[in-house]
């Protein structure tokens, strides 16, 4: 047999091209995976939602927030203690609060009532904390890589574990888990890169309850806002000290945790068609009137009493019942046309926010009570949808003096003033952390509102360090 060299080479060539196909084929693959690895990173990275783009514009640039990942004693095991966060006279277990994403049971739960079913709940004033850091888990723009990050969570309950420990005589057991906390943040790569500037913390309770000055056992709080590392910290809470440059007051939890802007345009809609034959009410209790506070509290409710005709007053220390009740609260407001909210233990009260919701207009006695504290959630033209009466009016005018001021506001101005009030709804309730948010909303609840305001306080503050 003749050898044919040709049938060699020609071989040889089959054999070689046949080997490029399969390179160019695996090399294909391999391409395609290293793109689908890539896309799979990025989405784990950035943690929010993608639509399909060739050139895409980052929605989420300037809003990245990366949250700390706590050890769980400072917020899941405050939770599963609930019972030591109970205190004897709640009539309630703290336990129940802290149950659906921190909004507490739903009022149809409580008294049978469907009117204001499902999205209402009998939330508890100091929830804050939780139903804040349920939002946030949720967040759009949440990113594990903190280097994105335009502001840094820490997710510690520190109203609740105040509460918890409230009873302990001794201050150093009160202030032991804030001194641990900065302890953990101080080994933090994150706390590192800036001494903690970008990092923010939410509590449920006023600041008074976490600046106590001195070390006597029977002072009041815990020293946590006091302590050096906090400076840096900005401090979200439910009402802010005057004296400090890094604490924002953000709105108390009311009862109404909608899903949708379509729920809470509807509730607009019914506030403003809702009858109010009572010019004025106050739903409160007598606080010592050897406080400031108490001297004008005692006067609101003197005032109230003597215009038992045109206010209805709603005594929290007789129908203690009534005033835990968030219908026959809300009932009240809905049907009186202004709203009494003196201070009472501090400058600010939860009934702000729930007569706002029921579209009842407020009438404040301090400037320290919303216009001060709010401002990232309320408007500073305050004579638009509220009416200040200087405490010296309630000394110097006659028993009436409340009802004179309020029945000299003409009609189309208290029209207006409810129209303003209602506009504020949306800002001041926290919707449930799965809401209903189509691309195109524009609309913000009191989260909202208090992210933006605390990533452009930072977005300020790194600035300053850079200058």
């Amino acid at each position: 047999m003749k050898n044919h060299p040709w049938k060699k080479k020609s071989t040889t060539l089959l054999l070689l091209l046949s080997l490029l196909t399969i390179a160019l084929l695996l090399l294909g693959l391999s391409q395609n995976k290293l793109v689908l690895i890539t896309t799979t990173t990025s989405e784990s990275d950035h943690h929010h939602r993608h639509k399909p783009s060739e050139v895409e514009e980052d929605s989420c640039l300037g809003r990245y927030i990366y949250i700390h990942n706590l050890p769980s004693r400072f917020n899941i095991d405050i939770l599963q203690d609930c019972e030591r966060v109970s205190r004897p006279n709640d009539k309630i277990s703290m336990c129940k609060y802290v149950e659906n994403f921190g909004f507490g049971p739903p009022i149809s739960e409580l008294n049978g009532d469907r009117v204001y079913s499902p999205s209402w709940y009998g939330t508890n004033q100091f929830m804050l904390e939780v139903i804040f850091h349920e939002k946030m888990k949720r967040y759009e723009c949440l990113t594990r890589n903190s280097s994105l990050a335009s502001a840094i969570f820490v997710p510690y309950y520190a109203g609740l574990d105040f509460r918890r420990n409230i009873r302990r005589r001794n201050v150093a057991e009160r202030d032991a888990a804030g001194k641990e906390l900065f302890k953990w943040l101080k080994k933090q790569p994150q706390w590192k890169a800036v001494l903690g500037q970008d990092h923010f913390l939410v509590t449920g309770r006023i600041s008074r309850d976490f600046r106590r000055n001195s070390d006597n056992n029977s002072g009041w709080g815990t020293n946590l806002m006091l302590l050096p590392e906090s400076h840096n910290l900005s401090f979200l809470t439910i009402e802010r000290s005057p004296a400090s440059h890094n604490e924002f007051a953000i709105p108390y939890p009311t009862y109404f945790h909608p899903t949708s802007a379509v729920e809470i345009l509807t509730w607009q809609d019914k506030i403003k068609l809702a009858t109010r034959p009572v010019l004025f009410s106050f739903a409160g209790a007598q606080r010592p009137s050897r406080s400031r506070n108490g001297l004008v509290r005692t006067q609101v409710i003197l005032q109230c009493k003597s215009s038992f005709k045109n206010c209805r007053f709603l005594d929290c220390d007789v129908k203690a019942n009534s005033c835990d009740d968030p219908i026959s609260l809300m009932k009240l407001f809905e049907s009186s046309v202004f709203c009494l909210q003196p201070p009472g233990d501090s400058l600010t009260r939860r009934s702000i926010f729930d007569s706002i919701l029921a579209g009842c207009i407020p009438v404040f006695f301090n400037l320290g009570s919303a216009y001060k504290q709010y401002i990232w959630h309320i408007p500073s033209n305050y004579s638009e949808y509220s009416v200040y009466i200087p405490v010296k009016e309630l000394r110097t005018g006659g028993k009436n003096k409340i009802e004179n001021i309020l029945r000299g506001i003409p009609n189309e101005k208290i029209v207006g003033m409810r129209e303003n009030i209602i506009k504020l709804v949306p800002k001041i309730v926290y919707t449930k952390p799965n809401r209903q948010k189509p691309d195109e909303e524009a609309l913000e609840d009191a989260f909202d509102v208090a992210v933006k305001g605390v990533v452009e306080r930072i977005e300020g503050v790194r600035r300053k360090i850079q200058d």
